[in-house]
């Protein structure tokens, strides 16, 4: 008795056969991608007109240059000269701060989030849940609607105009607290804690050595976005600080924004200033982003226990 066997189609059929299979697929696929490209194009364009404008004088900038193309002048070491030396200065001096607010306010909410956020997810202890939701209820109240109630409290115990005006109130991060909390309850393992505790390791040993490696994707996030936070704070230095040699660079350019759009005509010396400040005051944060990148790699404790 024999079979017949159905002929095996060509390689020519199977390629046709996939094509016409993969056809409607990448039509549909093509759809996410143009969003995609739209969505980058929306961000990326005001940072290419940033960096456009800081290499134009003053008549490139209110002359006839195209506003998305380089003038006839490149003038960015003209006005970053302009800009370190205009006041004595004070542009580096507000850069300065910008940079101790940040770095001594991330550090410090980051920490204190760490250590809240484990305690949440690893101990039970008497309110705890109230104390979650109380958490989590301060996660929705905008921070500028306690603007003024800290400024109160500030001034009683006269702290403002002070650094640590805009500090203490910096470290309070509740969602830097939730974060850590929710990773530190799905990403360390109970068993891996028990087993350190039966070794003879204390809690701060245990904390130190076993779940600080293990939340290191989250702590650098929360690193991230108190850093950037503290880095783009304005409404609360300028409720806290009147002198002018204590300001950021948030209230400093929106103080020459200020003086720039009271002169009328006769403040077009300041907008070059603005302009290539705001430049400069993003660098910080794309040399951290790209610095501390690396260290987001999920997953740290998969496959660690079986």
């Amino acid at each position: 008795m024999t079979t017949l066997t159905a002929p095996r189609p060509t390689v020519a059929a199977r390629r046709e056969r996939a094509a016409r299979a993969g056809g409607p697929r990448k039509k549909l696929n093509l759809v996410p991608h143009l969003f995609l490209g739209v969505l980058i194009l929306y961000f990326l364009v005001p940072l290419w007109w940033l960096i456009v404008a800081s290499t134009k004088d003053v008549q490139g900038l209110f002359g006839g240059d195209s506003a998305l193309w380089f003038g006839k002048t490149f003038a960015f070491g003209e006005n970053l000269v302009s800009l370190v030396t205009y006041n004595d200065g004070i542009y580096l001096q507000w850069f300065g701060n910008s940079l101790f607010y940040a770095v001594a306010g991330g550090l410090g909410s980051t920490a204190l989030a760490v250590l809240a956020g484990y305690g949440f997810a690893k101990f039970r202890f008497a309110g705890r849940n109230f104390s979650m939701a109380l958490l989590l209820g301060s996660v929705m109240v905008p921070l500028t609607a306690l603007v003024i109630p800290t400024f109160v409290m500030m001034s009683s115990m006269s702290l403002t105009n002070t650094v640590w005006a805009v500090i203490l109130p910096s470290l309070l991060n509740p969602f830097g607290v939730y974060l850590m909390s929710v990773y530190a309850s799905e990403g360390i393992a109970d068993d891996m804690l028990d087993a350190a505790r039966v070794d003879g390791a204390g809690e701060f040993r245990i904390f130190a050595t076993v779940a600080l490696p293990l939340m290191r994707p989250a702590f650098v996030t929360v690193l991230l976005l108190s850093i950037v936070s503290c880095w783009n704070n304005y409404f609360l230095p300028l409720a806290m600080l009147s002198s002018p040699k204590l300001f950021p660079i948030t209230v400093g350019i929106g103080l020459w924004q200020g003086q720039a759009s009271a002169n009328n005509g006769g403040g077009e010396s300041l907008w070059s200033l603005i302009i290539i400040g705001s430049l400069m005051s993003i660098v910080p944060l794309v040399i951290a982003f790209l610095s501390l990148q690396r260290y987001w790699q999920g997953g740290l404790s998969l496959g660690s226990l079986k």
